[in-house]
C-alpha cells in the first residue's frame, strides 16, 4: 500500500469540509516523515523570477472544494506567465511542501522538448470541401454531452467506421482533433470520428471521471452517456456496426479502456494512449496511487481478447507507464497469442518498442507501442493541439490501421 495514502484521504476529507490548513500540515507532516524532498520556503520567489534549481509550479491538481466538487482537477492555464503561475488556494499559493507532494502524484506540465502547452486557442483549419464538422448534443437520465461529429467529404450515404474519440483534461473536442489530426485521416480512410465533450459541469478541467466508481458502470453516470452518443450516431447514420471503435488520450484513455470493457457489444476495438485500465481505481486516493504505480486491483481474464493497441511513453510523469501494461493484461484472454518485437525510430527521434500479440492466423490482437524518452502527450500529433509530441510516430495512423483489421466484436467485463 502506499504510504501516503491515508494522509491523502484525511487531507482530502478536511479539505472538503474547508479546513485547508489542516489538511496542508498533514501533507507537509507526511512529507518530512517520508524522507521526501520538499521546495525550499522561497521556492515560490525563485520560480516567478526564472530561477532553476527549484520545481516547476505544478498546474495539474486544484484541491476539492464546494466549487470544484469532490474530486482534485485541472485548473484552467493562465497566459500570464511563461509556465503558468503558481496554482493558488483561496488566494495563497500552494506551499513548497504540497507543490513538492504533488509533483510527485504526477505533473502535467508539459516540457521544453517538443510539447505545446495547453490553452493556445488557434482558428480551425478550413474544412475540405463537401466535408462537415457538426456540433451535436445527447441527453439521457445522467445528464447530457455536446459532441462533435466529422462527416467526411466521401461521404456518400455509405455505411462507414466510426471512431469515438475521448479528449483529456482541459481539452476540448477542436483542440484534440487539432492534435491527432483523426479527421485529416478520415478524409483519407472515409470513416465517421464523433468527439464527445466533457462538461466542466461534471469536471471543473474537462477530465472524464474515470475513477468514479459509478462512471465505470454499464447504462451509468459517463459511460452511458458516451454510448448513448455512439448509438445516436449509429442511429442518424448508416454506420457499418462492425466497424465501431473508441480511443482517448490520458483520462479519455483510461475512460476508453472502461467503455471497451462495459460495452463490448458495441466497440470493437479499442485504443489507450497514456490512459489507465478499466476499473483501477474507485476514488481520488486510488486514482493517485494508480497514476504513481499502476492499480492494486486484480482483473480475472476475459473469455476474448480484446483488440486493443496502446501507446504510453516511457518517462511519462503523470501516468506511470506500468498502466500501459496493465491495460494489455486486463485485455488478454487465456491461450496462446504469438509474440513478436520488434524497435525502431520515427522521423522525429523517438525511439519505440513495438510488441505485437497475434492470433493463429496472424491477425494482431494486442499491439503495445513504448515510447523511448517519451512524456504524457499524443504520439505523431500536431503541435495545432495540446499535449501533443511530433517528435514520435503517428499513433493516430497506427490507431486506425489496427482498428480497420478488427471488424468483429471480442469481449470482456469489467
Amino acid at each position: 500500500m502506499n504510504p501516503l495514502l491515508p494522509d491523502m484521504t484525511k487531507a482530502t476529507s478536511l479539505t472538503r469540509q474547508g479546513r485547508l490548513s489542516e489538511a496542508m500540515a498533514i501533507l507537509r507532516q507526511a512529507l518530512s516523515a517520508g524522507g521526501s524532498s520538499s521546495a525550499p520556503a522561497d521556492c515560490d520567489r525563485d520560480v516567478a523570477q526564472g530561477r532553476s534549481g527549484c520545481a516547476p509550479p505544478i498546474r495539474d491538481v486544484v484541491l476539492p472544494s464546494t466549487a470544484t466538487g469532490a474530486t482534485w482537477t485541472l485548473p484552467q492555464s493562465d497566459k500570464t506567465h511563461p509556465s503558468g503561475p503558481p496554482p493558488s488556494m483561496s488566494g495563497q499559493h500552494f506551499p513548497g511542501a504540497l507543490r513538492a507532494f504533488l509533483g510527485r502524484m504526477g505533473d502535467h506540465v508539459p516540457r521544453p522538448d517538443g510539447f505545446k502547452r495547453p490553452g493556445v486557442l488557434r482558428a480551425p483549419a478550413p474544412l475540405p470541401k463537401g466535408a462537415r464538422f457538426e456540433e451535436r448534443t445527447y441527453a439521457n437520465a445522467a445528464g447530457s454531452r455536446a459532441y462533435k461529429l466529422y462527416v467526411p467529404s466521401g461521404y456518400k450515404g455509405q455505411a462507414l467506421p466510426l471512431v469515438v474519440m475521448l479528449h483529456g483534461c482541459t481539452q476540448s473536442p477542436d483542440d484534440f482533433a487539432a492534435g491527432t489530426r483523426m479527421n485529416d485521416l478520415a478524409e483519407e480512410e472515409t470513416f465517421l470520428v464523433a468527439y464527445p465533450a466533457q462538461s466542466q459541469a461534471a469536471n471543473i478541467s474537462k477530465c472524464w471521471n474515470w475513477f468514479n466508481a459509478g462512471d465505470q458502470q454499464r447504462d451509468q453516470g459517463e459511460p452511458s452517456l458516451i454510448a448513448g452518443i455512439t448509438r445516436q450516431i449509429m442511429r442518424d447514420f448508416p454506420v457499418d456496426r462492425r466497424r465501431v471503435y473508441i480511443a482517448g488520450l490520458s483520462a479519455g484513455g483510461a475512460a476508453a479502456a472502461i467503455m471497451s470493457a462495459t460495452y463490448p457489444d458495441l466497440y470493437t476495438a479499442v485504443g489507450v494512449h497514456s490512459g489507465l485500465a478499466c476499473g483501477v481505481a474507485h476514488d481520488v486516493p486510488s486514482a493517485f496511487a494508480a497514476m504513481r504505480q499502476g492499480g492494486g486491483r486484480r482483473h480475472g481474464q476475459p473469455s476474448r481478447t480484446v483488440p486493443t493497441i496502446v501507446f504510453h511513453g516511457d518517462r511519462d510523469t503523470t501516468v506511470n507507464p506500468v498502466n500501459g501494461d496493465q491495460v494489455i493484461a486486463q485485455s488478454k484472454a487465456a491461450g496462446d497469442l504469438r509474440t513478436t518485437v520488434s524497435r525502431g525510430e520515427a522521423q522525429g527521434g523517438i525511439g519505440y518498442t513495438r510488441t505485437i500479440q497475434a492470433d493463429p492466423t496472424g491477425r494482431p490482437m494486442l499491439e503495445q507501442w513504448t515510447l523511448h524518452g517519451a512524456g504524457h502527450a499524443w504520439s505523431g500529433g500536431s503541435a495545432s493541439g495540446s499535449y501533443t509530441d511530433p517528435r514520435g510516430p503517428d499513433a493516430s495512423r497506427a490507431m486506425m490501421r489496427f482498428f480497420l483489421q478488427h471488424p468483429a466484436a471480442d469481449a470482456a467485463v469489467c
